[in-house]
Protein backbone atom coordinates (compact mmCIF):
# COMPACT_ATOMS: atom_id res chain seq x y z
CA UNK A 1 0.00 0.00 0.00
CA UNK A 2 3.01 2.41 0.87
CA UNK A 3 4.85 1.59 -1.87
CA UNK A 4 1.87 2.32 -4.13
CA UNK A 5 0.88 5.70 -2.50
CA UNK A 6 5.10 6.58 -3.04
CA UNK A 7 4.80 5.43 -6.82
CA UNK A 8 1.77 7.81 -7.19
CA UNK A 9 3.14 10.74 -5.65
CA UNK A 10 6.48 10.09 -7.85
CA UNK A 11 4.46 10.20 -10.92
CA UNK A 12 2.39 13.17 -9.76
CA UNK A 13 5.70 14.72 -9.23
CA UNK A 14 6.95 13.75 -12.37
CA UNK A 15 4.26 15.44 -14.00
CA UNK A 16 4.30 18.68 -12.31
CA UNK A 17 7.45 18.74 -13.09
CA UNK A 18 7.39 18.60 -16.69
CA UNK A 19 4.36 20.98 -17.10
CA UNK A 20 7.93 23.58 -15.51
CA UNK A 21 10.33 22.17 -17.31
CA UNK A 22 8.25 23.07 -20.82
CA UNK A 23 6.77 26.25 -18.90
CA UNK A 24 10.29 27.08 -18.46
CA UNK A 25 11.34 26.36 -22.42
CA UNK A 26 8.83 28.79 -23.94
CA UNK A 27 9.87 31.38 -21.16
CA UNK A 28 13.62 31.93 -21.24
CA UNK A 29 14.03 35.81 -21.15
CA UNK A 30 16.99 37.28 -22.62
CA UNK A 31 19.70 37.35 -19.81
CA UNK A 32 20.80 40.01 -17.50
CA UNK A 33 23.98 41.68 -16.63
CA UNK A 34 24.77 43.13 -13.14
CA UNK A 35 27.74 44.98 -11.41
CA UNK A 36 27.96 44.80 -7.78
CA UNK A 37 30.09 48.18 -7.28
CA UNK A 38 30.76 50.90 -4.33
CA UNK A 39 28.88 54.14 -5.08
CA UNK A 40 28.96 57.27 -2.72
CA UNK A 41 25.28 58.25 -1.72
CA UNK A 42 24.50 60.83 0.50
CA UNK A 43 21.90 60.18 3.42
CA UNK A 44 21.20 62.02 6.89
CA UNK A 45 23.65 64.82 6.19
CA UNK A 46 26.51 62.74 5.37
CA UNK A 47 27.79 60.60 2.32
CA UNK A 48 29.58 57.44 2.27
CA UNK A 49 30.04 54.52 -0.21
CA UNK A 50 27.72 51.73 -0.17
CA UNK A 51 27.70 48.42 -2.42
CA UNK A 52 24.56 48.48 -4.80
CA UNK A 53 23.76 46.45 -8.41
CA UNK A 54 24.62 49.09 -11.38
CA UNK A 55 25.32 52.05 -8.95
CA UNK A 56 21.05 51.64 -7.80
CA UNK A 57 19.91 51.76 -4.33
CA UNK A 58 17.35 49.75 -4.16
CA UNK A 59 18.30 47.83 -6.78
CA UNK A 60 16.99 46.78 -9.88
CA UNK A 61 13.63 45.55 -10.47
CA UNK A 62 13.38 42.63 -12.23
CA UNK A 63 9.81 41.52 -14.26
CA UNK A 64 9.25 38.22 -14.92
CA UNK A 65 5.98 36.14 -15.76
CA UNK A 66 4.56 32.95 -14.13
CA UNK A 67 6.64 30.45 -14.92
CA UNK A 68 9.67 32.56 -16.69
CA UNK A 69 13.14 31.53 -16.65
CA UNK A 70 16.29 34.00 -16.45
CA UNK A 71 19.77 34.33 -16.40
CA UNK A 72 21.46 37.25 -14.28
CA UNK A 73 25.34 37.60 -14.80
CA UNK A 74 26.77 38.94 -11.32
CA UNK A 75 30.54 40.98 -11.70
CA UNK A 76 31.59 41.71 -8.27
CA UNK A 77 33.53 45.10 -8.32
CA UNK A 78 33.15 45.85 -4.97
CA UNK A 79 35.69 44.78 -1.80
CA UNK A 80 33.86 42.27 -0.09
CA UNK A 81 32.86 38.68 -1.41
CA UNK A 82 28.67 38.59 -2.14
CA UNK A 83 26.33 36.17 -3.09
CA UNK A 84 22.90 36.79 -4.55
CA UNK A 85 19.73 35.13 -3.16
CA UNK A 86 16.30 34.87 -5.15
CA UNK A 87 13.80 35.45 -1.75
CA UNK A 88 10.66 33.18 -2.56
CA UNK A 89 11.65 31.68 -5.58
CA UNK A 90 11.45 28.08 -5.00
CA UNK A 91 14.47 27.26 -7.90
CA UNK A 92 12.98 23.32 -8.96
CA UNK A 93 15.56 21.06 -8.19
CA UNK A 94 18.05 24.05 -8.71
CA UNK A 95 19.71 24.61 -5.49
CA UNK A 96 23.21 25.93 -7.71
CA UNK A 97 21.59 29.42 -8.19
CA UNK A 98 19.31 29.70 -4.67
CA UNK A 99 22.50 32.07 -3.31
CA UNK A 100 23.02 31.32 0.32
CA UNK A 101 26.42 32.01 1.42
CA UNK A 102 28.31 28.29 2.04
CA UNK A 103 25.06 26.96 1.72
CA UNK A 104 24.70 26.27 -1.78
CA UNK A 105 27.28 28.46 -2.97
CA UNK A 106 30.92 30.01 -2.41
CA UNK A 107 30.75 33.53 -2.33
CA UNK A 108 31.98 35.66 -5.74
CA UNK A 109 35.10 37.08 -4.73
CA UNK A 110 36.27 40.59 -5.55
CA UNK A 111 36.58 40.79 -9.35
CA UNK A 112 34.94 37.28 -9.70
CA UNK A 113 31.89 36.39 -11.79
CA UNK A 114 28.71 34.06 -11.06
CA UNK A 115 25.57 33.34 -13.42
CA UNK A 116 22.81 32.67 -11.30
CA UNK A 117 20.00 30.70 -13.22
CA UNK A 118 16.46 31.67 -11.86
CA UNK A 119 13.63 28.87 -12.65
CA UNK A 120 9.99 30.41 -11.76
CA UNK A 121 7.21 28.23 -11.13
CA UNK A 122 4.25 28.68 -8.87
CA UNK A 123 5.06 32.19 -7.84
CA UNK A 124 2.92 35.09 -8.70
CA UNK A 125 2.94 38.12 -6.90
CA UNK A 126 5.54 40.38 -5.50
CA UNK A 127 8.86 38.69 -4.40
CA UNK A 128 12.61 40.40 -4.37
CA UNK A 129 16.09 39.48 -4.25
CA UNK A 130 19.24 40.51 -2.23
CA UNK A 131 22.70 40.02 -1.12
CA UNK A 132 22.83 36.61 1.05
CA UNK A 133 26.14 36.97 2.70
CA UNK A 134 27.58 39.00 6.38
CA UNK A 135 25.38 42.16 6.02
CA UNK A 136 25.77 43.59 2.45
CA UNK A 137 22.09 42.98 2.02
CA UNK A 138 21.56 46.18 3.56
CA UNK A 139 21.86 47.98 0.48
CA UNK A 140 21.93 44.91 -2.36
CA UNK A 141 18.47 44.60 -2.99
CA UNK A 142 15.44 45.10 -4.91
CA UNK A 143 11.85 43.88 -5.79
CA UNK A 144 10.82 40.82 -8.08
CA UNK A 145 7.79 41.34 -10.09
CA UNK A 146 5.94 37.83 -11.32
CA UNK A 147 3.18 38.58 -13.61
CA UNK A 148 0.87 36.27 -14.35
CA UNK A 149 0.88 34.06 -17.38
CA UNK A 150 0.24 34.91 -20.75
CA UNK A 151 -3.37 35.47 -21.14
CA UNK A 152 -4.11 35.09 -17.27
CA UNK A 153 -5.04 38.17 -15.30
CA UNK A 154 -5.30 39.32 -11.50
CA UNK A 155 -8.14 37.82 -9.49
CA UNK A 156 -9.13 41.18 -8.82
CA UNK A 157 -9.46 44.55 -11.14
CA UNK A 158 -6.14 45.48 -12.84
CA UNK A 159 -5.08 48.95 -11.21
CA UNK A 160 -4.35 51.88 -12.88
CA UNK A 161 -0.74 52.16 -11.98
CA UNK A 162 1.65 50.12 -9.64
CA UNK A 163 4.41 51.08 -7.04
CA UNK A 164 7.16 48.87 -5.50
CA UNK A 165 7.86 50.00 -1.92
CA UNK A 166 10.81 48.32 -0.78
CA UNK A 167 11.34 49.14 3.17
CA UNK A 168 15.03 49.24 4.20
CA UNK A 169 17.79 50.25 6.45
CA UNK A 170 20.21 52.83 6.49
CA UNK A 171 23.22 52.97 8.95
CA UNK A 172 25.57 55.59 8.52
CA UNK A 173 28.35 53.54 9.23
CA UNK A 174 30.00 50.78 7.29
CA UNK A 175 27.64 47.56 7.81
CA UNK A 176 30.25 45.30 6.75
CA UNK A 177 32.23 46.38 9.41
CA UNK A 178 29.40 47.22 11.92
CA UNK A 179 28.75 42.91 11.78
CA UNK A 180 32.31 42.22 11.80
CA UNK A 181 33.32 44.44 14.81
CA UNK A 182 29.81 42.57 16.96
CA UNK A 183 31.13 38.96 15.73
CA UNK A 184 34.58 40.08 16.99
CA UNK A 185 33.43 41.34 20.66
CA UNK A 186 30.42 39.27 20.83
CA UNK A 187 28.35 41.62 21.71
CA UNK A 188 25.13 43.66 20.25
CA UNK A 189 25.55 44.86 16.90
CA UNK A 190 24.47 48.95 15.99
CA UNK A 191 20.93 49.94 15.40
CA UNK A 192 20.53 51.40 12.22
CA UNK A 193 20.24 55.15 12.15
CA UNK A 194 17.11 55.50 10.01
CA UNK A 195 14.92 52.97 7.78
CA UNK A 196 13.95 53.98 4.25
CA UNK A 197 10.88 53.54 1.72
CA UNK A 198 12.56 53.15 -1.56
CA UNK A 199 16.19 54.34 -0.41
CA UNK A 200 14.86 57.48 1.33
CA UNK A 201 14.15 58.04 4.97
CA UNK A 202 11.72 60.33 4.39
CA UNK A 203 10.79 64.15 6.62
CA UNK A 204 11.31 63.20 10.10
CA UNK A 205 14.72 62.75 9.47
CA UNK A 206 17.68 65.86 9.48
CA UNK A 207 18.33 66.92 5.94
CA UNK A 208 15.88 64.49 4.37
CA UNK A 209 13.28 66.03 3.36
CA UNK A 210 14.22 67.00 -0.50
CA UNK A 211 14.39 63.54 -1.35
CA UNK A 212 11.25 62.07 0.32
CA UNK A 213 9.68 59.93 -2.17
CA UNK A 214 6.82 60.63 -3.74
CA UNK A 215 4.13 58.63 -6.24
CA UNK A 216 1.37 60.73 -8.14
CA UNK A 217 -1.82 59.28 -7.88
CA UNK A 218 -5.32 60.33 -9.99
CA UNK A 219 -8.31 60.86 -7.82
CA UNK A 220 -10.73 58.11 -8.47
CA UNK A 221 -7.68 55.48 -9.91
CA UNK A 222 -7.11 52.51 -8.00
CA UNK A 223 -3.17 51.33 -7.40
CA UNK A 224 -1.27 48.41 -6.30
CA UNK A 225 1.79 48.47 -3.80
CA UNK A 226 4.10 46.28 -3.98
CA UNK A 227 5.05 46.33 -0.29
CA UNK A 228 8.42 44.76 0.55
CA UNK A 229 10.11 44.38 4.15
CA UNK A 230 14.28 44.53 3.12
CA UNK A 231 14.64 46.09 6.29
CA UNK A 232 17.82 44.50 8.57
CA UNK A 233 16.40 43.71 11.74
CA UNK A 234 12.27 45.36 13.10
CA UNK A 235 9.39 44.22 11.35
CA UNK A 236 6.82 47.03 10.52
CA UNK A 237 4.20 48.45 10.88
CA UNK A 238 2.72 50.51 7.20
CA UNK A 239 0.15 52.54 6.66
CA UNK A 240 -1.05 55.44 4.39
CA UNK A 241 -3.12 58.69 6.02
CA UNK A 242 -6.88 58.23 5.60
CA UNK A 243 -6.41 55.58 2.69
CA UNK A 244 -7.95 51.85 3.65
CA UNK A 245 -5.50 49.14 2.44
CA UNK A 246 -6.56 45.99 0.63
CA UNK A 247 -3.73 43.42 1.00
CA UNK A 248 -4.63 40.66 -1.93
CA UNK A 249 -0.89 38.59 -2.06
CA UNK A 250 1.76 37.97 0.41
CA UNK A 251 5.38 36.52 -0.50
CA UNK A 252 3.90 35.55 -3.81
CA UNK A 253 0.69 33.92 -3.66
CA UNK A 254 -2.81 35.29 -3.54
CA UNK A 255 -4.64 35.32 -0.55
CA UNK A 256 -8.56 36.22 0.58
CA UNK A 257 -8.72 40.04 0.25
CA UNK A 258 -8.34 42.09 3.76
CA UNK A 259 -9.33 45.40 4.30
CA UNK A 260 -7.28 47.08 6.91
CA UNK A 261 -5.82 50.27 8.34
CA UNK A 262 -2.59 48.70 8.47
CA UNK A 263 -0.33 45.91 8.10
CA UNK A 264 2.17 44.31 9.94
CA UNK A 265 4.91 43.01 7.60
CA UNK A 266 8.09 41.09 8.90
CA UNK A 267 11.98 41.53 7.48
CA UNK A 268 11.35 38.94 4.48
CA UNK A 269 7.82 39.05 3.68
CA UNK A 270 6.15 40.74 0.81
CA UNK A 271 2.41 42.16 0.73
CA UNK A 272 0.46 43.16 -2.68
CA UNK A 273 -1.70 46.04 -1.52
CA UNK A 274 -4.51 48.10 -3.38
CA UNK A 275 -5.13 51.37 -2.22
CA UNK A 276 -7.95 53.76 -3.97
CA UNK A 277 -7.21 57.19 -4.18
CA UNK A 278 -10.16 58.73 -2.80
CA UNK A 279 -9.87 61.21 -0.37
CA UNK A 280 -9.75 65.22 -1.06
CA UNK A 281 -7.02 66.10 -3.67
CA UNK A 282 -3.76 66.59 -1.21
CA UNK A 283 -0.41 65.48 0.43
CA UNK A 284 -0.89 62.27 2.71
CA UNK A 285 1.94 60.42 4.15
CA UNK A 286 2.61 56.39 4.15
CA UNK A 287 4.55 55.70 7.09
CA UNK A 288 6.62 52.55 8.85
CA UNK A 289 7.98 52.42 11.62
CA UNK A 290 9.03 49.06 14.15
CA UNK A 291 6.89 47.14 16.19
CA UNK A 292 9.17 45.41 18.42
CA UNK A 293 8.71 43.78 22.51
CA UNK A 294 12.63 45.20 22.20
CA UNK A 295 13.93 48.86 21.23
CA UNK A 296 16.08 48.51 18.31
CA UNK A 297 15.56 50.92 15.74
CA UNK A 298 11.93 52.91 16.50
CA UNK A 299 12.03 55.63 14.21
CA UNK A 300 9.63 56.63 11.70
CA UNK A 301 9.78 56.43 7.77
CA UNK A 302 7.54 58.54 5.26
CA UNK A 303 6.82 59.05 1.96
CA UNK A 304 3.89 61.01 0.46
CA UNK A 305 0.97 60.32 -1.71
CA UNK A 306 0.56 63.37 -4.01
CA UNK A 307 -2.52 64.07 -6.10
CA UNK A 308 -2.05 65.21 -9.39
CA UNK A 309 -4.81 68.86 -10.28
CA UNK A 310 -4.84 72.53 -8.83
CA UNK A 311 -4.96 72.36 -5.26
CA UNK A 312 -3.34 74.25 -2.46
CA UNK A 313 -0.86 72.22 -1.07
CA UNK A 314 -0.51 71.92 2.89
CA UNK A 315 2.51 73.04 4.68
CA UNK A 316 2.73 69.21 6.14
CA UNK A 317 1.64 65.96 4.39
CA UNK A 318 -1.51 64.34 6.96
CA UNK A 319 0.24 61.61 9.10
CA UNK A 320 -1.93 57.80 9.34
CA UNK A 321 -3.62 58.03 12.72
CA UNK A 322 -4.15 54.24 12.71
CA UNK A 323 -0.83 53.67 12.63
CA UNK A 324 -0.01 51.14 15.91
CA UNK A 325 2.47 52.65 18.13
CA UNK A 326 5.58 50.26 18.30
CA UNK A 327 4.68 48.20 21.79
CA UNK A 328 1.42 47.42 20.34
CA UNK A 329 1.17 43.40 20.75
CA UNK A 330 -3.00 43.40 19.74
CA UNK A 331 -2.11 45.44 16.83
CA UNK A 332 -0.29 42.57 15.25
CA UNK A 333 -2.04 39.75 16.46
CA UNK A 334 -5.15 40.99 15.15
CA UNK A 335 -3.63 41.86 11.40
CA UNK A 336 -1.92 38.28 11.25
CA UNK A 337 -4.88 36.14 12.89
CA UNK A 338 -6.99 37.76 9.24
CA UNK A 339 -4.38 36.28 6.48
CA UNK A 340 -6.01 33.45 4.80
CA UNK A 341 -5.01 31.95 1.41
CA UNK A 342 -7.49 33.27 -1.48
CA UNK A 343 -8.05 28.96 -2.11
CA UNK A 344 -10.40 29.08 -4.56
CA UNK A 345 -10.56 27.15 -7.91
CA UNK A 346 -8.32 29.14 -10.03
CA UNK A 347 -5.75 29.61 -7.06
CA UNK A 348 -6.26 26.08 -5.63
CA UNK A 349 -4.05 24.96 -2.20
CA UNK A 350 -2.87 21.38 -1.19
CA UNK A 351 -1.98 21.57 2.30
CA UNK A 352 -0.80 18.10 3.56
CA UNK A 353 -3.17 16.21 5.53
CA UNK A 354 -1.08 13.57 6.57
CA UNK A 355 2.32 14.26 8.08
CA UNK A 356 5.16 12.23 7.72
CA UNK A 357 8.55 13.97 9.84
CA UNK A 358 7.40 16.47 12.84
CA UNK A 359 9.87 18.78 13.90
CA UNK A 360 9.67 21.16 16.83
CA UNK A 361 12.24 23.70 17.31
CA UNK A 362 12.89 26.19 20.16
CA UNK A 363 13.98 29.64 18.73
CA UNK A 364 16.95 31.05 21.10
CA UNK A 365 19.22 33.72 21.68
CA UNK A 366 22.07 32.85 24.48
CA UNK A 367 24.99 33.38 25.19
CA UNK A 368 28.70 31.34 25.38
CA UNK A 369 31.12 32.00 28.02
CA UNK A 370 34.30 33.90 26.92
CA UNK A 371 37.79 33.03 28.81
CA UNK A 372 38.03 35.38 31.51
CA UNK A 373 34.50 37.09 30.68
CA UNK A 374 36.03 39.25 28.27
CA UNK A 375 33.44 39.46 25.45
CA UNK A 376 30.56 42.13 24.95
CA UNK A 377 27.57 40.64 25.49
CA UNK A 378 25.67 39.23 28.49
CA UNK A 379 28.12 39.12 32.01
CA UNK A 380 31.30 39.10 29.52
CA UNK A 381 30.28 36.52 27.33
CA UNK A 382 29.42 35.72 23.72
CA UNK A 383 25.79 36.54 21.99
CA UNK A 384 24.96 33.00 20.55
CA UNK A 385 21.29 32.17 18.59
CA UNK A 386 20.05 29.01 18.05
CA UNK A 387 17.84 26.68 16.71
CA UNK A 388 16.49 23.73 18.98
CA UNK A 389 20.26 24.57 21.17
CA UNK A 390 22.71 24.29 17.39
CA UNK A 391 24.34 27.68 17.09
CA UNK A 392 25.07 27.24 13.23
CA UNK A 393 28.50 26.95 12.16
CA UNK A 394 29.32 28.66 8.72
CA UNK A 395 31.48 25.76 6.89
CA UNK A 396 34.33 26.18 5.20
CA UNK A 397 33.05 24.20 1.90
CA UNK A 398 29.37 25.08 0.76
CA UNK A 399 26.93 22.44 2.34
CA UNK A 400 25.86 21.70 -1.59
CA UNK A 401 28.81 21.13 -2.84
CA UNK A 402 29.94 19.08 0.01
CA UNK A 403 26.88 17.09 -0.50
CA UNK A 404 26.98 16.30 -4.02
CA UNK A 405 30.38 15.54 -3.79
CA UNK A 406 30.34 13.88 -0.67
CA UNK A 407 33.05 15.76 1.14
CA UNK A 408 33.40 14.43 4.74
CA UNK A 409 33.76 16.63 7.61
CA UNK A 410 31.75 19.56 6.72
CA UNK A 411 28.44 19.15 8.13
CA UNK A 412 26.59 15.76 10.35
CA UNK A 413 23.52 14.94 9.92
CA UNK A 414 21.94 15.16 13.23
CA UNK A 415 20.16 18.27 13.60
CA UNK A 416 17.66 17.26 16.56
CA UNK A 417 14.20 16.86 15.85
CA UNK A 418 12.92 18.39 19.47
CA UNK A 419 15.24 20.32 21.38
CA UNK A 420 17.06 18.66 24.65
CA UNK A 421 15.46 20.81 27.22
CA UNK A 422 12.00 21.04 27.57
CA UNK A 423 10.66 23.63 29.71
CA UNK A 424 8.61 26.69 30.47
CA UNK A 425 9.95 28.51 27.38
CA UNK A 426 8.36 31.90 28.35
CA UNK A 427 8.57 32.09 31.49
CA UNK A 428 10.33 35.28 33.01
CA UNK A 429 13.54 32.94 35.00
CA UNK A 430 15.29 30.14 32.95
CA UNK A 431 17.01 27.21 33.94
CA UNK A 432 20.67 27.70 33.35
CA UNK A 433 21.50 24.74 31.32
CA UNK A 434 19.31 26.01 28.43
CA UNK A 435 21.10 29.53 28.13
CA UNK A 436 24.42 28.43 26.27
CA UNK A 437 24.02 26.39 23.23
CA UNK A 438 26.01 23.93 21.18
CA UNK A 439 27.68 25.06 18.13
CA UNK A 440 27.78 23.06 14.65
CA UNK A 441 27.22 22.59 11.34
CA UNK A 442 24.06 19.99 11.80
CA UNK A 443 21.18 19.39 8.81
CA UNK A 444 18.24 17.63 8.53
CA UNK A 445 17.17 15.02 6.29
CA UNK A 446 13.94 14.74 4.42
CA UNK A 447 12.81 11.64 2.16
CA UNK A 448 11.97 13.22 -1.04
CA UNK A 449 7.78 14.17 -1.36
CA UNK A 450 7.23 13.31 2.59
CA UNK A 451 5.45 15.71 4.17
CA UNK A 452 7.25 17.86 6.63
CA UNK A 453 5.03 19.76 10.11
CA UNK A 454 7.64 22.34 12.00
CA UNK A 455 6.48 23.67 15.26
CA UNK A 456 8.81 27.16 16.36
CA UNK A 457 8.40 27.38 19.24
CA UNK A 458 9.69 30.93 20.79
CA UNK A 459 12.08 31.37 24.00
CA UNK A 460 12.78 34.03 26.79
CA UNK A 461 15.82 33.15 27.11
CA UNK A 462 18.24 35.75 28.14
CA UNK A 463 14.68 38.07 28.11
CA UNK A 464 15.08 38.34 24.85
CA UNK A 465 11.97 37.44 23.24
CA UNK A 466 11.02 38.78 19.76
CA UNK A 467 9.05 38.18 16.82
CA UNK A 468 11.47 35.82 14.85
CA UNK A 469 10.18 36.05 11.06
CA UNK A 470 11.71 32.46 9.49
CA UNK A 471 12.58 32.19 6.30
CA UNK A 472 12.93 28.80 4.51
CA UNK A 473 14.45 28.26 1.23
CA UNK A 474 13.31 26.24 -1.92
CA UNK A 475 9.71 26.19 -0.46
CA UNK A 476 6.62 28.04 0.33
CA UNK A 477 4.73 26.48 3.40
CA UNK A 478 1.21 26.51 4.83
CA UNK A 479 1.13 28.32 8.34
CA UNK A 480 -1.49 26.55 9.96
CA UNK A 481 -1.29 28.08 13.45
CA UNK A 482 0.01 29.95 15.64
CA UNK A 483 -0.39 31.32 19.41
CA UNK A 484 1.09 32.45 22.94
CA UNK A 485 2.68 30.70 25.63
CA UNK A 486 4.19 27.47 25.28
CA UNK A 487 2.61 25.17 22.41
CA UNK A 488 0.34 22.34 23.30
CA UNK A 489 0.53 18.95 21.56
CA UNK A 490 -2.71 17.65 22.78
CA UNK A 491 -4.86 20.89 22.76
CA UNK A 492 -3.11 23.23 20.19
CA UNK A 493 -3.56 21.21 16.41
CA UNK A 494 -7.43 21.05 17.01
CA UNK A 495 -6.84 24.87 16.11
CA UNK A 496 -5.16 23.95 13.09
CA UNK A 497 -6.49 25.80 9.81
CA UNK A 498 -6.36 23.07 7.27
CA UNK A 499 -8.66 24.43 5.28
CA UNK A 500 -7.43 27.99 3.97
CA UNK A 501 -4.01 28.72 5.81
CA UNK A 502 -1.44 31.07 3.98
CA UNK A 503 0.74 29.70 1.60
CA UNK A 504 3.69 31.88 2.54
CA UNK A 505 8.10 31.96 2.49
CA UNK A 506 8.73 33.49 5.98
CA UNK A 507 6.40 33.18 8.96
CA UNK A 508 6.74 35.29 11.90
CA UNK A 509 6.40 33.52 14.95
CA UNK A 510 4.54 35.34 17.78
CA UNK A 511 6.76 36.90 20.53
CA UNK A 512 6.97 34.23 23.23
CA UNK A 513 4.84 32.37 21.16
CA UNK A 514 4.38 29.55 18.56
CA UNK A 515 3.81 29.20 15.22
CA UNK A 516 3.26 25.98 12.56
CA UNK A 517 3.74 25.37 9.20
CA UNK A 518 3.86 22.22 6.83
CA UNK A 519 5.36 21.90 3.33
CA UNK A 520 6.00 19.09 0.67
CA UNK A 521 9.32 17.82 0.51
CA UNK A 522 9.10 17.85 -2.91
CA UNK A 523 12.40 19.86 -4.24
CA UNK A 524 15.58 17.75 -4.19
CA UNK A 525 18.81 19.71 -2.63
CA UNK A 526 20.26 21.72 -0.18
CA UNK A 527 18.05 24.29 1.42
CA UNK A 528 19.06 26.58 4.25
CA UNK A 529 16.11 28.13 7.01
CA UNK A 530 16.85 30.92 9.13
CA UNK A 531 15.78 33.68 11.48
CA UNK A 532 15.13 36.59 8.92
CA UNK A 533 16.74 39.38 11.82
CA UNK A 534 19.84 39.75 10.12
CA UNK A 535 21.61 40.10 14.10
CA UNK A 536 19.74 36.36 14.86
CA UNK A 537 21.08 34.93 11.72
CA UNK A 538 24.21 36.50 12.01
CA UNK A 539 24.50 34.43 15.35
CA UNK A 540 23.63 31.08 14.13
CA UNK A 541 19.84 30.92 14.12
CA UNK A 542 20.08 28.85 11.44
CA UNK A 543 19.87 25.11 9.59
CA UNK A 544 19.82 23.24 6.33
CA UNK A 545 17.57 20.49 4.98
CA UNK A 546 18.82 17.98 2.50
CA UNK A 547 15.97 16.89 0.60
CA UNK A 548 17.22 13.55 -1.07
CA UNK A 549 16.43 13.00 -5.35
CA UNK A 550 12.91 10.98 -5.83
CA UNK A 551 13.70 7.77 -8.21
CA UNK A 552 13.73 9.83 -11.74
CA UNK A 553 15.65 12.43 -13.19
CA UNK A 554 12.67 15.20 -13.30
CA UNK A 555 12.76 14.35 -9.57
CA UNK A 556 16.06 14.67 -8.69
CA UNK A 557 18.52 17.66 -8.51
CA UNK A 558 20.11 19.12 -11.31
CA UNK A 559 23.53 18.82 -12.32
CA UNK A 560 26.03 21.69 -11.23
CA UNK A 561 26.71 24.64 -13.70
CA UNK A 562 29.99 24.51 -15.54
CA UNK A 563 31.33 27.23 -13.47
CA UNK A 564 31.09 27.52 -9.66
CA UNK A 565 33.05 29.70 -7.49
CA UNK A 566 36.44 28.36 -5.53
CA UNK A 567 35.95 28.76 -1.58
Amino acid sequence: MELKKSLKLEVLGLLLLNVFVLSMARNTLPSINWVLKETKYTRLCSSKKILTVNGLFPGPTLYVRKGDRLIVNVQNQGRYNVTIHWHGVKQPRNPWSDGPNYVTQCPIKPGANFSYEVIFSTEEGTLWWHAHSDWSRATVHGPIVVYPSVGKSYPFAKPHAEFPIVLASWFKGDVMKIIQSALVSGGETNKSDALTINGQPGDLYNCSKPGTFKIMVNQGKRYLLRVINSIMNEEVFFAVAQHDLTVVGMDGAYIKPINTHYILITPGQTMDILITANQSPSHYYMAARASAGVVYDNTTTTAIVKYIGNYTAPSTPVFPSHLPNYTDVNAVTNFTNRIRALASKDYPIDVPKKVDTRLFITISVGAIPCPNDSCAGPNGSRLAASLNNVSFEEPTVDLLQAYYRKIGGIFTTDFPNVPPYFFNFTADEMPDNVLIPSKGTKVKVLEFNSSVEIVFQGTNILSAAENHPMHLHGFSFYHIGSGFGNFNNKTDPKGYNLVDPPEINTVGVPKNGWATIRFRADNPGVWFMHCHLERHSSWGMDMAFIVKNGTTTLTSMRRPPRHLNPC
